[in-house]
């Protein structure tokens, strides 16, 4: 092929926009593009490989291999030549493709006659969509300007795929995103399932018009969109407010829209044909995946600054601001890359689920997503590139799943298991007034967990004898500064006149960790979850925390008042904190301000150390509260937001429950309270072995007080217990099997 000049690929992409012009169903469009290639470059071959799952490539279309070989030919990603392109995103030339290092033969192609190969990836931000092939007789590499023009038309393919343009003639997809049932496992954020409506809290910006036919006026608009986008960042670099990490976010962004070589290499892509739009994202396309192959940390970290900073360039280009004036569905589904807690509770109630690429099962969105009682589903990858807003979604919290575009049967199911739920609950409100006693008349105090004003109703409704840990972290965790003790003592009274008497339990600020407040500088440490955190930033900065107390003591307002203090690894933790409270207590009756009526200090028992604190401590504490999801972590080395880990262990192994034993054995004999929160205390079977192992208070989500009642109910509790210590006689590494057999003959 002769060199060319940016008009010759400005014509061939006209060709190929012209081609997709044309009236014909997705294959004859497929066929068409092969051939005006193979014309276009000279050569014998030009094929089409796209995905049709995660593993495996297709050949679609080809111009000179075997016409038979088309939806045949299949290929796993990272097998031969083909492969080898689709898994690295990166091209490969060679003038000897039989030579080379996994290459595979493929004999139903007829390619054995051809030894030059040039494999380009057809992607589109990240997405892998397919692989483009040329091939010749002669054994010769091709010129960087062929390469450069294969991967414009690439470039074109993919954006032509994102607006459907390849659709079988029966609807089926050869290639083509936002059409096809596809399945995210992710992992669970929070419980529960629901059905509805893809609501994207980004919108996608869609590039319509990928060839344009004046570079000139293109390029133009291109430097004036960066231009703005220039401007933009300085102004935001110009607020007084930011922290330094902020400003640290804010200097890569203008690094990149400062780059000469970003700027050029876009400007050449409009040279050679391509509208400015389309030079964004295949600039945004090549960086990406050349940044995905480094094992460095921190360039794999500026992939969300170059895509941020992309689609903010995409934004100005086309006009598609956030609002793209598409109305919110009556069922919305909130689907994003991630989300902060305060824009998740703009959202509120309205919303039926969520589903996140990011995000993790301590999260900001996770926590108020347990606090709005709406399933979560976390570490969907990619599903923000692959749906649209209006799309069907099912949310299957309780496996960590969500079906997008669901088949119907699928569909159908999921339905079933909605109704099931919805079926079960109406029994559960039977219960709603009876108390929790077993059959052997032992009775368990069920209480819940909230967070928010919009959680107390599900007081009545559960049948919850109270709220066994309110977190006081939400009302920091979505403001942009810190609140001040008047509103809070207004919100913690409000609290308790929602509660009607009933006991609320505010644990103090439970920060660090996942938990950084937007105006608090985050610690830089290995292990935040075992840093500084929790009470250990109260007593380093006690201002907070007294400021918390005196508002909790002024929301009391005469009545009874119970404080417990999060992530106590040791009794002198305790004390000083204690020593805190009763300090402000002091103050507020020097003051003259009404005191509580009686007041409940108590810890949360999130570390295993604390189980072997002095006596001293034990006879101090009012109560304690297991925090299970904590002391799992730290029980079995099993970091909780390592999807790796976290459920490897279980929490019916015997090895736990006989330190829950101890627990339970050093308050009973001092006479201190003992309740277990977190999510294992809402699990029905595991809610009846805490129960058996001498737990009479336990703390959950709203939700599962129904169910936990309903079997606690049922069964007598020696009965279970007898059940568990016959198990661990026998050396089982585990209860769980032992239990959920004998529950099968008798509840």
């Amino acid at each position: 092929m002769p060199d060319r000049g940016e008009s010759e690929s400005r014509k061939l992409l006209r060709r190929l926009r012209d081609s997709l012009a044309l009236p014909g169903q997705g294959q004859d469009r497929l066929d068409r593009i092969t051939h005006l290639i193979a014309d276009s470059m000279q050569t014998e071959v030009c094929s089409i490989y796209l995905f049709r799952d995660a593993d495996t490539l297709e050949l679609c279309a080809t111009e000179g291999l075997n016409k038979a070989a088309v939806h045949k030919t299949r290929i796993k990603l990272g097998e031969g030549l083909v492969g080898r392109v689709a898994r690295t995103a990166t091209p490969v030339n060679t003038g000897n493709a039989p030579a080379e290092k996994g290459f595979r033969f493929m004999p139903e192609t007829g390619e054995e006659i051809y030894s030059s190969f040039l494999g380009v990836p057809i992607q589109r931000v990240g997405e892998k969509l397919g692989v483009l092939v040329v091939q010749s007789k002669e054994a010769r590499q091709y010129s960087e300007d062929e390469v450069y023009a294969l991967e414009v038309v690439a470039m074109v393919l993919a954006e032509m795929t994102e607006l459907g343009a390849f659709s079988g003639p029966t609807g089926e997809s050869l290639g083509t995103l936002h059409k096809q049932p596809i399945t995210f496992r992710g992992a669970t954020g929070q419980e529960g399932a629901a059905e509805g409506r893809v609501w994207l809290h980004e919108p996608r910006v869609v590039v319509t018009n990928p060839v344009a036919d004046d570079p000139e006026r293109e390029t133009e608009r291109l430097r004036a969109a960066v231009a703005q986008l220039r401007v933009s960042i300085d102004d935001l670099m110009s607020a007084a407010s930011l922290d330094k990490e902020q400003r640290q976010v804010l200097d890569a962004y203008r690094m990149f829209a400062n780059s000469r070589g970003w700027l050029r290499r876009m400007e050449e892509d409009i040279a050679l044909g391509l509208s400015a739009e389309a030079a964004v994202e295949k600039e945004q396309s090549t960086t990406r995946a050349r940044l995905e192959q480094v094992e460095d940390t921190y360039l794999r970290d500026r992939l969300h600054d170059l895509d941020d900073l992309s689609n903010r360039l995409l934004r100005i280009l086309t006009g598609q601001g956030q609002d793209t004036g598409a109305a919110m569905p009556d069922d919305p589904v909130l689907v994003a890359r991630n989300i902060g807690p305060g824009e998740l509770l703009e959202y509120g109630r309205k919303l039926r689920g969520v589903v996140l690429e990011e995000g993790s099962v301590g999260s900001h969105a996770a926590v108020v997503a347990r606090a709005l009682a709406i399933p979560l589903v976390i570490h969907a990858e990619r599903i923000t590139s692959e749906a649209l807003n209006g799309d069907a979604i099912l949310v299957d919290g309780d496996q960590g799943i969500a079906h997008l575009r669901p088949e119907d049967t699928v569909a159908a199911a999921f339905r079933d298991k909605i109704a099931m739920q919805t079926e079960a609950q109406k029994r559960y409100a039977d219960l709603r007034d009876l108390p929790a006693t077993a059959a052997c008349g032992t009775t368990v105090s069920l209480h819940m967990n909230a967070g928010l004003m919009a959680d107390l109703p599900s007081l009545e409704g559960s049948g919850a004898e109270g709220v066994g840990l309110f977190r006081t972290e939400l009302q920091f965790l979505v403001r942009s500064q810190m609140p001040k003790r008047d509103e809070l003592a207004r919100l913690y009274a409000r609290v308790m006149d929602a509660a009607g008497g009933r006991r609320v339990a505010f644990r103090t600020l439970d920060i660090g960790s996942d938990k950084v407040l937007p105006y608090m500088k985050p610690a830089d440490e290995p292990n935040p979850a075992m840093g500084w955190r929790a009470i250990r930033v109260g007593l380093d900065k006690p201002g907070v925390l007294r400021m918390q107390l005196q508002a909790l003591i002024r929301a009391a307002q005469g009545r009874p008042l119970t404080v417990m203090f999060p992530f106590v690894a040791q009794g002198s933790e305790f004390a000083e904190a204690r020593a805190f409270l009763l300090k402000e207590i002091h103050r507020e009756r020097s003051l003259g301000h009404p005191l509580p009526e009686r007041i409940e200090v108590g810890a949360m028992l999130e570390t295993p150390s604390l189980a072997y604190a002095p006596r001293s401590f034990f006879e101090t504490v009012d109560f304690l509260s297991v925090g299970g999801n904590d002391l799992k972590q730290f029980f079995f080395a099993a970091d909780r937001e390592n999807e790796r880990v976290r459920r490897r262990y279980d929490t019916l192994n015997t090895g736990y429950l006989r330190f829950l034993s101890g627990v339970v054995a050093r308050c009973a004999e001092t006479g201190t309270a003992l309740s277990y929160c977190g999510e294992d205390a809402g699990r029905p079977v595991e809610a009846l072995a805490l129960a058996a192992m001498g737990f009479r208070m336990l703390s959950m989500r709203p939700a599962s007080i129904g169910p936990v009642k309903h079997l606690l109910r049922r069964v007598r509790l020696d009965d279970v217990r007898a059940v568990i210590d016959g198990a661990r006689a026998d050396a089982a590494a585990s209860v769980r099997g032992a239990l959920t057999s004998w529950l099968a003959t008798v509840a």
